[in-house]
C-alpha cells in the first residue's frame, strides 16, 4: 500500500501457491527501488535479482548476477581448491553413471527422455554444491507392488461433502507425480486420501500388500518428541541398530557430533524438516508423499533432496511451489482445481502461460490483426517442420508403442507369477514356462527400450538443429 525506496523480503514465497509466486515476480520485476530478499527458491531468485550475495564463513561475498550465475561462479572458485575439485569429479562421475545406467534401462518411453535431461543439468550444477553438508541416498524400498496403490473413482472431502470428485489414479513403482492448483483447490485433501489419513466419501482406495507409505506434512514436525534426541527419534524406528550407524545415518542430514544428541525442542522449521526426512527415508517407504518438503530447507538441503530423489526406486506424489524442485523430481503433473484432479498435458511453464492468463488476445483491433497475422505465420512455419519431422516421429511413436505393449505383456506375465497356486508342484512345468517367458519378455523390453531411446535421441537433434 506504501510506496519504498527499499523492500527487505525475507522467504516471501514460503506459504504461497505458484499463482501468487508468478505475480510476486512480475511485481517485484517492475519494483523501482531497491530489494534485499532472502529466498530459497532458485527460479523466483532467477527472475527477480540481479546480485548475489552469498554468505560463508562470517564474511558476504557479492556475485554479479542471477542465482544461475552465482552457481557457476562458486563452482570455479571451489575448483580451485584441490579436495573441493576431487570431490567434484567424484560427484560428476557417480551422476554420470547413474545418467548411463538409467538410458539404458529406462522403464517408461514417456519419463525417460526429461529423466535424463534432467539428471544432465544436475550434472552441470554438482560442483557448485560439493561442500554441502548433506549427502544421502534413498535406500531400496522394502517392497515393492503393482500398482502401489490406486484410487477408483474417489472422492473425498469432510463432513460428507465431496472437494474433489472421481479420482482415478494408479500408481506403480517409478511414477513421479507433481499436483499442481491453488490453495484451497485439495491438494493436501488428495494426498491425505492417499496416505490414508482420510477415508474416500465414494469409491475405492487399494493399498499394495505390505507396503511402507512415507508421508511428509507440516504437521508431522510438530509431532516430533521435544524432548528427545534426533538419535533417540531413529532408535525408536529401529532398536536393532547400532548407535554408530544410526548417528551415521543422521550425519547425512546434518545431524552431527553433539546435534544428534540434543533435544528437538529448540530445533529449527529447517532442522525439524530434516529430521523427519530423515525417519521417512529410514523406513524405505514404496510411497513417498511430499506436501510441501521444502518450505523450510535451504538450497543445500534441497538440492540433496532432489540428488537422492532421481534414484529412488518407489512411487512419488509431491506439492511444491518450488518450480526447480518440482521440474527435475517429477515426469507427470496433475492439476488440482475445480472439484477435479486429472494429468495436466503441459509443463510448468505452460502452467505458468494458464495462470498468468498470457494467452488472451487484446481486444484492440489493430492488435488482433498483428497476432493473427504472426500466428499464420507461424502456424505455417510449424507445419512445414512438422512434415519435414514426421517420419521420425513416427519412428519414435513406432518404438513407444512397441514398449507400452512389452511392457503390458510383462505386467500380466508378473500378476500370473503373483498366483500363489503356480507354484504348487503340480504347476511345475507350467511355472516353468511362464518363467522363460518372463525372460524373454525382459529381454525385449530392454531392446525395445534402447530403440526408443535411440529414435528420441535422433529426433531431438533434428529438432535442436531445426530451432
Amino acid at each position: 500500500m506504501c510506496r519504498s525506496d527499499l523492500l527487505l523480503l525475507d522467504e516471501p514465497t514460503n506459504h504461497l501457491d505458484l499463482e501468487a509466486v508468478y505475480w510476486l515476480e512480475e511485481w517485484l520485476r517492475s519494483y523501482a527501488g531497491t530489494l534485499l530478499v532472502i529466498s530459497h527458491d532458485r527460479e523466483f531468485l532467477d527472475r527477480v535479482v540481479t546480485h548475489i550475495a552469498h554468505i560463508e564463513q562470517q564474511r558476504v561475498k557479492l556475485y554479479t548476477g542471477n542465482y544461475s550465475d552465482f552457481e557457476i561462479a562458486r563452482a570455479e572458485h571451489l575448483a580451485n581448491q584441490q579436495s573441493a575439485y576431487q570431490k567434484q569429479q567424484s560427484e560428476i562421475a557417480h551422476i554420470r553413471d547413474f545418467v548411463n545406467r538409467f538410458k539404458a534401462k529406462a522403464t517408461k518411453a514417456k519419463q525417460a527422455q526429461s529423466r535424463i535431461k534432467a539428471l544432465e543439468r544436475m550434472e552441470k550444477i554438482a560442483p557448485a554444491h560439493v561442500d554441502s553438508p548433506f549427502h544421502f541416498r534413498f535406500f531400496e524400498p522394502r517392497r515393492l507392488t503393482t500398482p502401489i496403490l490406486a484410487l477408483d473413482k474417489a472422492s473425498v472431502g469432510y463432513q460428507q461433502t465431496p472437494l474433489i470428485d472421481n479420482i482415478k489414479l494408479h500408481l506403480a513403482p517409478g511414477d513421479r507425480i507433481g499436483l499442481l492448483g491453488p490453495n484451497g483447490a485439495g491438494k493436501s485433501t488428495l494426498i491425505k486420501l492417499i496416505a490414508g489419513e482420510l477415508e474416500p466419501l465414494s469409491g475405492k482406495r487399494r493399498e499394495g500388500k505390505d507396503i511402507v507409505i512415507g508421508y511428509f506434512a507440516q504437521h508431522q514436525l510438530e509431532q516430533l518428541r521435544p524432548d528427545d534426541s534426533a538419535l533417540k527419534h531413529l532408535q525408536r524406528l529401529d532398536p536393532l541398530a547400532t548407535e554408530q550407524d544410526c548417528r551415521n545415518f543422521l550425519g547425512g542430514f546434518g545431524f552431527n557430533g553433539d546435534t544428534a544428541l540434543e533435544p528437538v525442542a529448540p530445533f529449527s522449521g529447517g532442522e525439524k524438516a530434516r529430521l523427519v526426512l530423515a525417519l521417512l527415508v529410514y523406513q524405505r517407504p514404496a510411497l513417498l508423499l511430499l506436501d510441501e518438503p521444502t518450505n523450510h530447507l535451504d538450497l543445500e538441503m534441497r538440492q540433496a533432496l532432489t540428488m537422492a530423489l532421481q534414484e529412488y526406486e518407489g512411487a512419488l506424489v509431491v506439492v511444491s511451489h518450488d518450480r526447480y524442485f518440482l521440474r527435475n523430481v517429477t515426469d507427470d503433473l496433475w492439476l488440482v482445481a475445480d472439484g477435479k484432479a486429472s494429468a495436466f498435458e503441459g509443463d510448468l511453464d505452460d502452467y505458468r502461460q494458464l495462470r498468468l492468463g498470457r494467452d488472451t488476445i487484446s481486444n484492440s483491433s489493430d492488435k488482433a490483426a498483428t497476432a493473427n497475422n504472426t500466428k499464420k505465420l507461424d502456424r505455417q512455419a510449424a507445419a512445414q517442420q512438422r512434415q519435414k519431422l514426421q517420419p521420425l516421429r513416427n519412428q519414435v511413436k513406432k518404438a513407444e508403442q512397441t514398449l507400452d505393449k512389452l511392457n503390458a505383456e510383462l505386467a500380466k506375465i508378473e500378476l500370473q507369477l503373483a498366483d500363489t497356486t503356480m507354484y504348487e508342484a503340480t504347476n511345475k512345468e507350467k511355472l516353468k514356462a511362464v518363467l522363460q517367458e518372463q525372460a524373454a519378455t525382459k529381454a525385449a523390453v530392454e531392446q525395445a527400450e534402447m530403440d526408443w531411446l535411440e529414435a528420441s535421441e535422433i529426433l531431438e537433434n533434428a529438432e535442436t538443429a531445426e530451432v
